[in-house]
């Protein structure tokens, strides 16, 4: 079998990729993507479907469930996501199935002997999705806009600082740490890690720029157009690596976001 990996986190796309490829028979990766947009156009210029998908519920753009929205999927799915909500069980029938991250690899290779099962009975039908249960995985995931994180508190020496949400530039990662740049101009650490921190945040305001930098919209002073199809923006205040690039793979979600 031949496999697309949709999923925005490089780390976890290698592992899974790897996981795949130690199988038996292994599992050929011939594409992946790491978000909606750039998922639709791996899709879309295809010579031929892959056998599996194996698709991130949250990407660097949005849910993934949009992806069906945009373009037709003809082949069964594997979702991954972190989240263990109890309504992506349901997943778990007509050729579709969901793994949870990190991804446990006797789950992974349950998920491909049920799927080689009904390879082998039949030609895999694609995969059918109701509306109303797509409906009920959404509210789950999709935090409202009361639910996102309101503000964090951080040590300062032997003092605690709260810090708004609203005071918040971006976030970057250095040296194993993650640090909150304010608006103000002062830095701290903080516990959690960026893909942490993606989950917590409003993605209508924050956007993950590279692996290092989650920024909120507004500390985006300027957008340039850069070599090899990047894009490089200049934060406000200046971020500890001067100008911050935003890859080639990932400016279709990038002006996406900008677009919503």
């Amino acid at each position: 079998m031949n496999a697309f990996v949709i999923e925005d986190e490089p780390l976890a796309a290698r592992r899974l990729t790897d996981l795949l490829r130690r199988q038996h028979p292994p599992v050929e990766v011939r594409g992946t993507a790491d978000s909606v947009e750039a998922a639709v156009v791996l899709l879309e210029t295809a010579s031929t479907p892959p056998d599996v998908l194996f698709l991130d519920i949250h990407l660097a753009d949005g849910l993934s469930f949009e992806l069906f929205e945009k373009t037709t999927v003809s082949c069964p799915v594997i979702f991954t996501t972190a989240y263990d909500a109890y309504a992506l069980r349901a997943f778990k029938v007509n050729s579709i199935d969901y793994l949870l991250k990190p991804i446990d690899e006797e789950e992974l290779q349950a998920a491909l002997t049920k799927l080689r099962a009904l390879r082998g009975a039949a030609a895999a039908p694609a995969p059918a999705f109701d509306p109303a249960l797509l409906t009920q995985v959404l509210q789950q995931l999709q935090p409202s806009a009361n639910q996102y994180k309101k503000q964090f508190v951080v040590k300062v020496g032997e003092h605690l600082k709260v810090i708004p949400v609203e005071s918040i530039s971006y976030f970057f990662s250095l040296e194993k740490a993650t640090f909150v740049q304010t608006r103000e101009n002062r830095r701290f650490v903080v516990d959690q890690t960026l893909e942490q921190l993606e989950k917590l945040l409003d993605p209508r305001q924050f956007f993950r720029l590279n692996r290092a930098y989650y920024a909120h919209q507004d500390a985006i002073q300027d957008i340039i157009h850069y070599t090899n199809s990047r894009l490089k923006t200049v934060l406000t205040p200046a971020a500890p690596d001067g100008d911050v690039l935003i890859s080639r793979e990932r400016v279709p979600a990038f002006r996406a976001w900008l677009e919503r």
